[in-house]
């Protein structure tokens, strides 16, 4: 099943997302993305984005899985190469959120959670390396998870030019950062993109939430590819992949448990519209906020 909805017919900028439950199986992985891909095509989408670890996710066979299966993004017949092929054969630009990207002769052996955006041409344009990394350690729940001793986070706010808009990149925990989405939108960004795997736990408190604030405070786009599903007996998705438009009306939410995708037809002209009926860009008191 394919889902569309038409915005403003007017104006082709067509953007397309895959909700997908990956494993630690890079073949099959890569297989169902694939698919997704060419239905995008079939459908005239400009911008696909597929979720953070769609190429792996680990099968919790122990903490350093991920670190053990990652690559650097220039390969030689590595997962990004196929990607950039895959592009190049489609004429359609991809965003690639959350890869395990090793990093070269790293002291600590540690990897980037990185954020590509793929034209059309099959070149990387901008990579951003997730900023905000999440270690938690509740003993009474008996949760524990330490990102950080696996992944190095990175430092620097991307916006990247594309054919369907500004976009602005983050990747899942982010997501929890207002201070981030802020900077991306005085950046000039018009489109959010926040590829996650979120738990079905959180997911079911603060997503739906969290994603409409972003859209709201922002007055812009936000596309969220999201993992669905039970990637082993011991990790779960959220899923519930959704696009909201900058006056925080949900426009798609994939069912949990659903691999599939779906696409919009935005209008960038609506962006300065909801921006002219409130423009709290014009009040913001930057230089009083204390944070």
């Amino acid at each position: 099943m394919i889902r569309n909805s038409k915005i403003l017919m007017n104006k082709l900028k067509r953007i397309g997302l895959g909700q997908i439950t990956s494993t630690n199986n890079k073949e099959d992985n890569f297989r169902k993305c694939k698919e997704m891909i060419e239905k995008a095509v079939e459908n005239k989408v400009n911008l696909f984005c597929l979720p953070e670890c769609f190429a792996f996710i680990s099968g919790g066979i122990h903490q350093f899985e991920s670190r053990d299966n990652a690559e650097y993004l220039d390969q030689k017949g590595g997962i990004i190469e196929r990607y950039k092929d895959l592009a190049k054969q489609n004429n359609i630009w991809l965003s690639l959120g959350g890869f395990h990207e090793k990093i070269l002769d790293d002291p600590n052996d540690m990897i980037y959670n990185t954020h590509l955006i793929i034209d059309s041409n099959g070149v990387i344009v901008c990579e951003y390396r997730k900023m905000h990394l999440f270690d938690v350690d509740i003993p009474s729940k008996g949760v524990k998870m330490n990102e950080s001793k696996v992944v190095k986070g990175g430092n620097d706010l991307v916006v990247c030019d594309s054919p369907v808009g500004k976009l602005g990149l983050s990747i899942c925990y982010d997501l929890r950062f207002p201070e981030l989405y802020l900077s991306l939108r005085r950046m000039d960004a018009q489109i959010l993109l926040v590829p996650s795997a979120f738990m079905k736990s959180t997911g079911e408190a603060h997503w739906k939430p969290l994603l409409q604030a972003r859209a709201i405070e922002n007055q812009t786009y936000v596309i969220a590819a999201a993992q669905t599903g039970d990637h082993h007996s011991k990790r779960s998705s959220y899923g519930h992949s959704m696009i909201i438009d900058p006056w925080g009306k949900v426009l798609h939410d994939l069912p949990d448990n659903l691999n599939d995708i779906a696409f919009v037809d935005i209008d960038l002209d609506y962006i300065s519209t909801c921006r002219e009926n409130i423009p709290v860009f014009n009040h913001k008191k930057l230089n009083n906020y204390k944070i």
